[in-house]
């Protein structure tokens, strides 16, 4: 599955800061090798940002919520992995976004990684560089 490209949605929770870059809030998992690749191209071009563990923080339904409606909750279930491999056909039979909603909360692993949201509410779904490169030139300035 490809990543999903940036898409906004309102963050009444989140404050701008004076960083050179966005500031950016990455959701995920810590120990998702995905995760790192991400992590380590943030680091590496000077994106300043916060992770949000899934595992010890957990995801609040608003925020889920308001992703689903953003980018669609089908985009954020990662039907791929093992997490989703183990559910059964019936939990598997999700239908409606408050169903799919309280499966990602039940169990954060099956929420694509990561998810990164800046502070403008840009959502980037996957790890993808070239999406990433949106996070450091600012958009309609000169490269």
């Amino acid at each position: 599955m490809r990543p999903h490209g940036p898409r906004s949605i309102p963050s009444p929770d989140m404050h701008d800061t004076q960083a050179p870059t966005p500031a950016v809030t990455c959701y995920g998992i810590k120990n998702c090798d995905t995760m790192k690749k991400a992590l380590a191209w943030l680091d590496e071009h000077g994106v300043s940002y916060h992770f949000h563990d899934y595992k010890k923080s957990g995801i609040d339904s608003g925020r889920l919520h308001a992703w689903s409606k953003a980018i669609g909750w089908k985009t954020l279930i990662n039907t791929r992995g093992t997490t989703w491999r183990k559910l059964t056909p019936e939990q598997q039979a999700i239908d409606t976004q408050s169903a799919a909603v309280q499966l990602m909360q039940a169990n954060p692993s099956l929420i694509r990684r990561p998810v990164l949201e800046t502070a403008g509410g840009q959502l980037l779904v996957g790890f993808d560089p070239a999406l990433y490169a949106s996070l450091v030139t600012p958009a309609g300035a000169p490269e």
